[in-house]
């Protein structure tokens, strides 16, 4: 059965660590979902990860429907979470809500995902009060990549500590059934996780938070990144380098394809065929 808030609930409650990474489609969304992993985030990393920008902010709606969709169709015990992109939430609650409904009925989700803290405590109250789940996102949020003049930690000194955690305060009064805390320092990542009741989703914010969340490509050695907050957890990128050149080396060299790569035999003779070649 599909992970769902309950259940995630109640491993939270036995003390349990919850596992969550990012994916787009639907092979390797297959593939973490049989490896166990609680629940899987469609992010608009995909921005970065699968077309190549260097921030998350020219991907559109219409795109997270399309990745987010072929996610849900690899996976049977993970629960999906699809990002809300730049600019489909932040204009007022009416447009949260219309946007988070499309995610939901064009995809077939199980909640989204929107960046901010008080300030957007109206558009998840909106999306919440419509039976739609949400995760928040606060700290470090790379939509804002341009105000905060880059990706740094928040959350540094006793002011921005104390608007972390108010911000993580807001977001589970208005209804968020879950949090990520992105590059938090971890003793106030640690005291968030303790005053909330909901999910705290740790990205670059300590080991005390109730789940993780890594980019797959990152922690797999495929994307040519890695951020201090990540393990290389395989050398799947270095992997795949290899196989592609053992391939494209059997190629050039005549030993692939070899016979048993072939179909059946062509049922027309060899004087047909010799008579084919003579005629064209």
């Amino acid at each position: 059965m599909r992970n769902t808030i309950a259940t995630l609930n109640a491993k939270k409650a036995a003390g349990e660590k919850l596992t969550q990474l990012t994916c787009y489609d639907y092979t390797t969304a297959r593939l973490i979902d049989k490896a166990g992993i609680d629940f899987i985030l469609v992010g608009d990393s995909l921005g970065m990860t699968m077309q190549g920008y260097t921030d998350t902010l020219p991907v559109t709606l219409d795109e997270m429907i399309i990745y987010g969709r072929s996610v849900v169709r690899g996976t049977q015990t993970a629960m999906v979470i699809v990002d809300m992109p730049f600019m489909s939430y932040q204009l007022s609650p009416a447009q949260a809500l219309e946007n988070a409904g499309r995610i939901m009925k064009e995809t077939g989700a199980q909640g989204v995902k929107l960046e901010g803290g008080k300030d957007v405590a109206p558009q998840i109250r909106a999306i919440t009060a419509a039976g739609i789940p949400v995760v928040a996102h606060i700290g470090m949020t790379p939509q804002s990549v341009n105000a905060m003049s880059g990706f740094k930690v928040q959350g540094k000194g006793e002011a921005n500590a104390r608007r972390v955690l108010e911000d993580a305060l807001a977001v589970q009064e208005a209804g968020a059934f879950a949090v990520t805390l992105e590059c938090v320092p971890p003793k106030l990542a640690a005291l968030i996780t303790r005053k909330l009741s909901i999910i705290t989703i740790g990205i670059g914010a300590g080991n005390e938070t109730d789940a993780q969340v890594l980019v797959y490509q990152d922690m797999l050695g495929m994307s040519g990144m890695k951020p201090k907050f990540v393990e290389q957890f395989g050398q799947i990128g270095d992997a795949m380098v290899d196989a592609f050149k053992a391939y494209s080396d059997a190629v050039k060299g005549g030993t692939f394809p070899r016979e048993e790569h072939t179909f059946a035999k062509s049922d027309c003779t060899d004087e047909f065929l010799a008579g084919l070649d003579k005629e064209y």
